[in-house]
C-alpha cells in the first residue's frame, strides 16, 4: 500500500499535469520545457506540440520540424517515434497498446508506431499498434491504418487501402509554430 502512494506524486507529475494543465498553456516554451525535461519526450528542435494534445507514458521521439497539431493523442506505452517533418493534423491518435481479444485473461500487448520522414497524416486518422509509415507516406483524413505503408503511398478509408501513390522529390519542413497554438 505504502509503495502505491509513493507512486502517486509521479503519476501526477508525468500523467495529470501534462494532460490536464500544461497542454493547456497557450506558450510553446513552457509545454516544450515540461513535456522534454519533467515528462522524458525527445524533442527534436523546430518541433511544435499544441495545445490540448493527450501524451501517454513518455517513450516518445518526435524529430526535427515536426508539427502536432491540436487534439492529438500519443500513446508512448508500445512505444512512438515519430521522424523528421512530419505532419500530424488535429485529431489523430497514434495507439501502441491493446489486448489480445482472443485471450482469456484479456492479455496486454504493447508495439512501437514508427514514422519515418515527410509522413502526412490528416485530420482524425488512427494509427494501430506495431505501424511503420514509410518515408513520405500521406495517411488520409479518417483513416484507421491497420498494416504498415511502404514509402511514398498514399493511404485512406477503414482500414486503410492504397489509394495512389506520392512524388518522391520532397524538400519541405513542416516547423510551424503559430502563436498561442
Amino acid at each position: 500500500m505504502v509503495k502505491k502512494i509513493l507512486w502517486y506524486p509521479f503519476y501526477f507529475l508525468i500523467h495529470y499535469l501534462p494532460n490536464n494543465i500544461i497542454n493547456k498553456i497557450p506558450f510553446y516554451f513552457i509545454r516544450h520545457f515540461y513535456y522534454r525535461y519533467v515528462v522524458g519526450i525527445e524533442l527534436g528542435k523546430g518541433s511544435s506540440i499544441h495545445m490540448n494534445v493527450t501524451i501517454n507514458k513518455r517513450k516518445i521521439k518526435i524529430g526535427l520540424n515536426s508539427a502536432i497539431n491540436r487534439g492529438c493523442y500519443l500513446d508512448g506505452r508500445g512505444g512512438l517515434d515519430i521522424g523528421d517533418n512530419v505532419s500530424i493534423s488535429p485529431g489523430v491518435q497514434l495507439i501502441t497498446a491493446t489486448h489480445d481479444v482472443n485471450s482469456p485473461d484479456f492479455k496486454y500487448i504493447t508495439k512501437e508506431i514508427k514514422i519515418e520522414k515527410h509522413v502526412w497524416i490528416g485530420t482524425n486518422a488512427i494509427i494501430m499498434p506495431g505501424i511503420t509509415l514509410g518515408e513520405g507516406v500521406v495517411v488520409a483524413a479518417g483513416a484507421v491504418v491497420t498494416k504498415s505503408v511502404e514509402p511514398y503511398h498514399i493511404v485512406g478509408g477503414v482500414p486503410a487501402k492504397v489509394i495512389s501513390k506520392r512524388n518522391k522529390s520532397l524538400n519541405y519542413n513542416c516547423r510551424w509554430l503559430p502563436p498561442f497554438d
